[in-house]
């Protein structure tokens, strides 16, 4: 009885320590929309917190239009030194990953998708206004291959050499870059592109659960079938990071911070627009480093606003400001003239921050024309019609009170003292007057 008892207690202890075992969780990153730097910078600060935790893997869950270069390049890099499996998945069903997000899928140790997802069109994007790079781009004056093949030929290599690490296949790694081609979850999976389609993200962890995966030269393991999810949240430092490196807020930071400035220099004292300048273009100086900024365009933008503000200190009638709105226009839409998804300046936003502008140069033309048209009240001019009494006369010349000051003036006619008079001219100190017609005179 004994021997019965104890086999039947040895034969349950596997399934007991197998309970008792709770999966490591997985950490899961979401990437929603385009891959910019504050997008970089929580995903790599992400995965690198992962290293030091017991996490069974990194679900990278992708929905992306692709993104910038360098940041694409950040995240690959940081997959490619984690010491933790990184599961790449595109989902939710209707999501991609073009462009960048391409990069990245062939970047992780397991690929997967969810159905009615879409990968490919991964030909780099011209940046400053450039044509989208071609084999045929030489240069023909020397024959040799022109700049544009050249960062077609890295970026083709660079995705061969992901899908060779990874065992996928070469020649559908190189046609997403050089064709821009795009295969739907159900094409990618019957190439092997991906290793996995699966409808949500417990379904994917039960699919991969016991795929042994090569990580730093090391087989391991998946255990995720019973893998709690632990959701990265983006720290408020990679929140600023992406809301100010978005083009729209960079623009609008860059004209508050020349507004600002403008305004504390026109009235010095007012303090508060000029902190809010000065913070508003460091933040903005900070952002176009980060972004393909094209300097022409930022030239001509500079340049717009220079000639808007002149109209206010400069009153020309209409040319500053006119000719500076036009460039102002031209100047916003060459600034970020890419056609990378997600980092160009919205044209909406550009026509109405150019009506302010031209409201603005408006107001400087009117107040301009309306302090020409004013009758002079003050200075040389403003003294010509003013009356005054006369203090004391002798012949032609003598003094005479006016503006509740004492002239010496000098007159055609004959004059006497308390005699009113009209100011018709100046000549430096000296006034030229005339007696003050009588009410009659006046009349008539």
């Amino acid at each position: 009885m004994k021997k019965i008892v104890l086999s039947l207690i040895l034969s349950l202890l596997p399934f007991a320590l197998l309970q008792g075992a709770k999966a490591a969780p997985v950490v899961q990153i979401s990437i929603d929309g385009p891959i910019g730097p504050g997008v970089a910078s929580f995903v790599t600060g992400a995965i690198e917190d992962a290293q030091g935790r017991d996490v069974g893997a990194i679900l990278l869950r992708l929905d992306t239009p692709g993104g910038l270069d360098s940041s694409m390049r950040e995240i690959i890099q940081q997959i490619l030194d984690s010491s933790k499996p990184v599961v790449c998945f595109v989902s939710p069903s209707g999501a991609r990953a073009a462009s960048a997000g391409t990069y990245i899928l062939m970047a992780c140790h397991v690929a997967a998708m969810a159905e009615g997802t879409t990968i490919g069109a991964a030909t780099p994007v011209a940046i400053g206004g450039g044509s989208p790079p071609q084999d045929d781009q030489k240069d023909p004056a020397k024959g040799k291959p022109g700049m544009s093949e050249k960062i077609l030929n890295d970026s083709a290599a660079y995705m061969r050499g992901l899908a060779e690490m990874r065992g996928r296949p070469v020649d559908w790694a190189e046609r997403f870059v050089r064709e821009a081609v795009s295969v739907s979850d159900a094409e990618a999976l019957k190439h092997g592109v991906i290793d996995y389609q699966a409808d949500s993200v417990r379904a994917l962890l039960t699919a991969i659960d016991g795929r042994e995966v090569k990580v730093k030269e090391r087989l391991l393991t998946l255990n995720t079938a019973q893998s709690e999810v632990i959701r990265a949240e983006p720290s408020w430092r990679d929140d600023f990071l992406a809301a100010i490196s978005d083009p729209n807020i960079a623009y609008i930071l860059l004209l508050i911070g020349i507004y600002g400035l403008v305004f504390e220099f026109s009235n010095p004292g007012f303090i508060l627009p000029g902190i809010v300048g000065a913070t508003s273009l460091i933040l903005a100086m900070y952002a176009l480093q980060l972004l393909p900024v094209n300097y022409a365009g930022l030239a001509l933008l500079l340049l717009g606003l220079g000639l808007i503000t002149a109209e206010a200190f400069l009153p020309s009638f209409g040319i500053l400001g006119i000719g500076g709105i036009v460039t102002f226009v031209f100047g916003s839409i060459m600034l970020f003239d890419t056609d990378i998804p997600g980092f160009q300046v919205s044209r909406n936003l550009i026509g109405g921050l150019a009506a302010f502008s031209s409201m603005l140069a408006l107001f400087f033309i009117t107040f301009a024309v309306r302090a020409w048209r004013r009758p002079a009240i003050s200075g040389g001019e403003g003294m010509i019609g003013a009356p005054g009494v006369v203090l004391d006369w002798r012949g032609s010349a003598g003094r005479i009170r006016t503006h509740g000051e004492v002239w010496t003036a000098t007159s055609r006619g004959k004059l006497h003292k308390g005699a009113e008079v009209r100011v018709t001219a100046r000549d430096g100190l000296t006034l030229e007057v005339e007696p003050q017609p009588s009410e009659g005179e006046q009349n008539e």
